[in-house]
């Protein structure tokens, strides 16, 4: 498996650069994408079904975000060391040995839930996942940005998101056809498992880039290797800082929204309602996540993040009101638009305030802010909901957006906080303070 770079096959480019259509122009970026847009529905029928699952079962909100935290928990605790360990192996052959991992485990909690298995066991299934798609995680992230350019990474990295949102939705709608099919809840598990094959089978003809990190420490120092990438670039630790209390203090109800539909909409979390809600909600952030790599390509990204924020304070503030699902239909859309619009525009800023050698050290602290930090946030808010009701924890989440939007204005730090122009950055373009984003 002979590693390929993007300036190896860049093609003549016909579109903007930045757009997501420059980026699919390359066709190592093409082939891996589709692969894991195919294999993400998969995922996603699970993602959504599971939850749903415990919570019918079990009645706890307490208990949904233990699920989640089993299955995003590993990211908070393992993502620095999985980055140690894609610096140093075959970055291809280690996304497939854990694409595997996670079929094997998919099977797993298929047979658990078709026997009606006690509760542990799925925990114990849900975090093996979890593990694999941690180590899993840093080496796949740091190697996709290197298959295009990087004037063309906000396109690339727009697609990503809108990908992952796209089979956020397309999951629980083909998770609900089967399910009207007669298809069960553990048959529906062995579906996700066949569709690991649609990213697996790809890597074995196209490669990851490989590229050596940039830090020479060894052992635990090289721990801190990514620590003192982001210390050093203001930039990255204003956007990690800013994803980490956005995860921690306003998703929660991302990964409760199960619980959120019962007890607010008084929705049944294995229902038509319930999808229905969801399906809204991820269609909104589809569209979210595709803004900014197409009619937002132009706007001035560290704008777009405050702007973002405080529009999903209000959105989010609004849906904790709502009672009637009529009326909460829209705004879930408009929730879920200003949600990954502004987790897009974050993680663009990251990917190009990062060098190549720098990714695989530096993005798992994006892991650890972005993924790890929502379970901890769902452990924490889970038992509140139980006690006080569903409305207290999307009300405070939204009264914190308020406070993010202030904090997370970018264009206030100066030419030195970001990326030198000679290690690839971008030129620094003041921003006029009293322009529109």
């Amino acid at each position: 498996m002979g590693a390929s770079t993007s300036t190896e096959a860049t093609p003549r480019q016909r579109h903007r650069p930045g757009t997501a259509r420059a980026a699919l122009a390359y066709p190592a970026f093409r082939t891996l994408f589709i692969g894991t847009a195919l294999s993400s529905v998969g995922t996603w029928m699970q993602n959504f079904t599971l939850p749903a699952y415990l919570d019918s079962r079990t009645g706890s909100a307490g208990l949904v975000g233990l699920m989640v935290f089993a299955q995003l928990g590993p990211l908070l605790l393992l993502s620095i060391p999985a980055g140690m360990l894609a610096d140093r192996v075959n970055r291809t052959r280690l996304v497939i040995a854990m694409q595997t991992t996670m079929l094997v485990f998919s099977l797993v909690l298929a047979g658990l839930v078709a026997t009606d298995a006690p509760l542990w066991t799925l925990f114990a299934a849900q975090l093996a996942i979890g593990i694999a798609n941690t180590v899993n995680a840093p080496a796949f992230s740091a190697s996709i940005p290197m298959l295009v350019d990087r004037a063309d990474l906000p396109g690339a990295i727009s697609l990503n998101s809108a990908m992952i949102n796209g089979s956020r939705i397309l999951g629980p709608a083909f998770a609900a056809l089967l399910a009207a099919l007669g298809v069960s809840i553990a048959q529906l598990f062995l579906v996700n498992s066949a569709t690991f094959l649609f990213l697996i089978v790809p890597l074995f003809f196209v490669a990851l880039p490989q590229v050596a990190g940039k830090s020479t420490a060894k052992g635990w120092r090289q721990l801190r290797a990514g620590v003192d990438i982001v210390r050093g670039r203001r930039v990255l630790s204003r956007v990690i800082g800013t994803m980490f209390m956005f995860s921690l203090v306003c998703l929660p109800y991302v990964g409760l929204f199960p619980s959120v539909a019962r007890l607010n909409f008084d929705l049944d979390p294995e229902g038509n309602g319930y999808r229905l809600l969801y399906i809204v909600w991820g269609l909104g952030a589809f569209f979210g996540a595709l803004a900014v790599g197409t009619w937002l390509s132009r706007r001035d990204t560290r704008r777009l993040i405050p702007f973002g924020l405080l529009l999903f304070a209000v959105s989010l503030g609004v849906f904790s009101l709502l009672s009637s699902l009529v009326l909460a239909l829209p705004v879930a859309f408009a929730l879920g638009f200003v949600y990954f619009m502004t987790a897009t525009a974050l993680a663009s800023v990251m990917q190009r305030n990062l060098a190549d050698n720098e990714r695989a050290m530096a993005m798992p602290l994006w892991f650890m802010a972005f993924g790890g930090t929502v379970p901890v946030g769902n452990l924490i808010g889970g038992p509140i909901m139980d006690a006080v009701g569903a409305r207290w924890v999307l009300g405070f989440g939204a009264a914190f957006a308020l406070f993010l939007a202030w904090w997370a204005n970018l264009a206030r730090l100066d030419e030195d906080d970001f990326l030198p122009v000679d290690e690839g950055g971008e030129p620094f373009v003041p921003v006029n303070a009293n322009r529109a984003f």
